[in-house]
């Protein structure tokens, strides 16, 4: 099903283009064995029978309301609604279904029941507006929509604009236990009346899961996905955005079933089957949680604590009360926030085996706070939408390298290259590339797109990154968001680094904006506690840190920093609001 790479004929002089080998413990594969499902549905059938009478998900509300299912009831329910898809519906294979809600028991059903139906997920932020999801929609060709009934007030805006026809509508209690339900239904309608008014025609979830196994027949349903392959599309995984208009990365079957074992057998006995319990804060339709927690730990046997939204970080507090969690995936500012948290400070998780950090650069500071406090490590991992995402991630059995991204996955080649596309000397600063079987098929009618990323078989990140002796990965910055200062290359990520150690600082952004002198100069906006150090503070302990054209020019506090729905801190909006307002003081002044 999937293409693999022959490390057995690397021998002497070519070892030297893969020292990351040397480094692999004995748990650890060099290369996938041969892939044993040739579908996501059969990864998930054969997890499903061997799981059956184990909790699979956790629905935990802010409050500690709570509801659970197993993965027997996971793997029934979805098959009910891969038949109301193509029974009571009518959809094709390769149909597009897109996907609007937040972590929750119905997402694995939807997002499983869409795989066995054989059509096609179109994950979407539930937070969009109304002119990002006629976009996202339009883009893909979606026809169906599955939409949490919260955020359904933009709804006939879209469905004028777009081709979606058919609208499932779900609750955030679905599946909690009756009397527990009702009562968030009864806060959600009177008390925070976060319920709009559904001005389309829809079908309750749990109406359509009915019509599902009115038509449903077991036989009848393996017959929708087995024609899949490994290169048969499974889902349009639009791009964040940050960069400009999002693009839909083409993840196939095999792209998803591969990097969902890559990053099984790189952890070796470092996660354990069917032990594990996963606090799933990030959300779901973002391919960092999809493929780590909704398809990792649900392929490894795990209990996967579902968290509606990790904001405020308090909404964490009844989980980790709860639960004995033993990992968390999480990115830089919720690992952060929580070290900043009084209740997370006086009672750390007892149980916490590691956690698994991704999505934006993390903060040695940080990495370093959390192994003082919690007595574990946070093992940093890369990898990109475009490729499913994990690429590399430190071993957890092995050598680790904190401030590194680790090494390559099984079955991943990786390497930094410069302008011209050859490969750079160790040490030295570089383009990300990679290739493997995890990596997109390309974007979705976007040919132009597509020749720009993919050339000659490799990924092109946009990321610079450096490769030590021993092969693991150092990211220095996003080639987009380098600073030139003066001719000279300034990356954010240096600069948010030193001044996130400053004491009193709970969140950096830094950014380029347009300077007549030198090009660009760096300015700073920062989050602080209260006291705040000083400006002067910040700087002084810059000066001592970097040479000077790194040094801001400006440091500008803010009581909130924009962010991805990750938490990843956004730079393009902090540039852009910078330039915008310099425009409207120069049009002021004029």
């Amino acid at each position: 099903m999937v293409p693999t790479l022959n490390w057995g004929v690397l021998e002497g002089a070519e070892m030297s283009n893969y020292p990351w080998l040397a480094h692999y413990p004995s748990d650890v594969p060099k290369e996938l064995p041969p892939v044993a499902f040739a579908n996501l549905p059969e990864l998930l059938r054969s997890t499903a029978v061997k799981y059956e009478k184990t909790t699979a998900f956790t629905q935990v509300m802010p409050n500690g309301m709570n509801g659970s299912l197993t993965y027997g009831q996971v793997d029934q329910l979805s098959d009910h609604f891969a038949s109301y898809l193509r029974e009571e519906l009518g959809l094709a294979a390769g149909d597009r279904v897109a996907v609007q809600m937040p972590n929750c028991l119905s997402y694995p059903i939807v997002a499983f029941g869409i795989f066995k139906a054989g059509c096609v997920l179109v994950n979407t932020n539930p937070l969009y507006t109304a002119n990002e999801l006629i976009h996202q929609f339009s883009d893909s060709g979606a026809t169906t929509l599955v939409i949490i009934d919260m955020f359904a007030d933009c709804l006939p805006e879209v469905i004028a604009n777009t081709d979606i026809k058919n609208v499932v509508t779900i609750k955030i209690s679905e599946f909690f236990p009756p009397v527990v339900g009702g009562i968030i239904r009864a806060v959600q309608k009177i008390w925070s009346r976060s319920l709009p008014k559904i001005a389309v025609k829809h079908t309750k979830f749990s109406a359509a899961l009915a019509l599902g196994k009115a038509k449903y027949a077991k036989d009848k349903v393996s017959t929708y996905s087995a024609p899949l392959k490994g290169e048969s599309l499974a889902a349009l995984q639009y791009t964040g955005g940050t960069t400009g208009v999002s693009k839909g990365a083409m993840l196939s079957h095999g792209n998803l079933v591969t990097n969902t074992l890559q990053m099984i057998a790189h952890s070796g006995t470092g996660m354990r089957a069917g032990k594990e319990i996963i606090l799933t804060a990030l959300p779901l339709y973002h391919i960092f949680a999809f493929t780590v927690n909704l398809l990792g730990f649900y392929y490894n046997g795990a209990r996967n604590i579902l968290v509606p939204s990790p904001r405020p970080p308090s909404n964490l507090r009844r989980a980790f009360d709860n639960y004995k969690i033993t990992w968390l995936s999480g990115v830089n500012t919720l690992f952060n926030a929580l070290l900043n948290e009084r209740w997370f400070q006086d009672a750390p998780p007892k149980y916490l085996h590691a956690s698994a950090a991704g999505g934006m650069a993390l903060q040695a500071s940080v990495a370093e706070r959390w192994r003082e406090l919690t007595g574990t490590p946070i093992v940093e991992g890369y990898g990109l939408t475009e490729s499913s995402p994990v690429l590399t991630f430190n071993l957890l059995t092995g050598l680790a390298k904190d401030g590194t991204i680790g090494i390559p996955v099984p079955s991943t080649e990786v390497k930094c290259v410069d302008e011209n596309g050859n490969e750079v000397t160790i040490g030295e600063s570089g383009e990300i590339i990679a290739r493997g079987p995890q990596i997109m098929q390309g974007y979705w009618q976007k040919p132009e797109e597509t020749a720009k990323t993919l050339k000659n078989g490799w990924l092109h990140t946009g990321d610079i990154a450096q490769m030590d002796a021993d092969g693991y990965f150092t990211i220095v910055d996003r080639l987009k968001d380098m600073i030139l200062v003066n001719g000279f290359n300034v990356y954010p990520n240096e600069i948010e680094e030193e001044i996130a150690a400053v004491p009193g600082v709970l969140e950096v952004g830094v950014i380029g904006v347009p300077d007549d002198k030198t090009g660009e100069r760096v300015q700073a906006y920062v989050k602080a506690a209260i006291p705040a150090p000083s400006a002067d503070e910040i700087i002084a302990h810059c000066r001592t840190k970097m040479t000077a054209y790194k040094i801001p020019k400006e440091i500008i506090f803010v009581d909130e920093l924009p962010k991805s729905p990750i938490g990843k801190i956004l730079r393009r909006t902090l540039r852009d609001q910078a330039i915008g307002a310099s425009k409207n003081t120069a049009s002021k002044g004029a």
